[in-house]
């Protein structure tokens, strides 16, 4: 057997040194024990409310809906959209980048219209309120300046593209991890 090495009591009135009988045994004895109990109790309150907040937050994560995990995902991925276009104006008109109003992350083809391509980053790009909300993306203003951006064959393929895709939450979960990552980066780059 093992010799145990002598430890001195965590009672801070007693402080002996005692040869612990168990693994993680911190007084000498019972009277020590009593003596410090506020001070553990406090620590293991704090440890039991910090696993049921996990088990509340695995719980929640199990009751959400595939709908929900797609809101996240799109909206981690929108920041990321305004984040990488940052640099840019509006997609659709002529307001310069430095524009003091909000930016959306604009659709090219709407979400509506085609789900299979709403997480795709060809169909997505940076726009001012005014053109993505009140004048529908601003599709005249949009599409030539697309073409500039990524090429013709690129906004054919948007066009076109009229495959059936359910996207599955494993998927939604990935891409939402993914692009919270890229965020970062960006952030932490944009921040330097």
């Amino acid at each position: 057997m093992i010799a145990r090495k002598k430890k001195a009591c965590a009672n801070p009135e007693c402080a002996a040194d005692f040869i612990p009988a168990q693994l993680g045994q911190k007084v000498c004895g019972w009277a020590c024990g009593l003596a410090i109990k506020d001070v553990n109790q406090e620590k293991a309150r704090k440890s039991l409310a910090l696993v049921e907040r996990r088990e509340i937050k695995v719980r929640k994560e199990k009751l959400k809906s595939r709908a929900e995990y797609a809101k996240e995902a799109q909206a981690v991925i929108n920041r990321y959209v305004r984040l990488r276009d940052a640099h840019l104006g509006c997609i659709s008109c002529d307001k310069p980048a430095s524009w003091g109003g909000q930016w959306h992350c604009s659709h090219f083809r709407s979400v509506g219209a085609a789900p299979h391509i709403r997480y795709n980053l060809w169909n997505m790009h940076r726009s001012c309120s005014i053109c993505n909300n009140h004048l529908s993306g601003n599709i005249a203003g949009y599409r030539p300046k697309l073409i500039e951006k990524i090429g013709q064959a690129k906004v054919d393929w948007l066009e076109c593209n009229q495959d059936i895709v359910r996207h599955d939450i494993a998927y939604l979960k990935r891409i939402k991890a993914v692009f919270t990552k890229k965020c970062r980066k960006f952030e932490r780059r944009l921040a330097a």
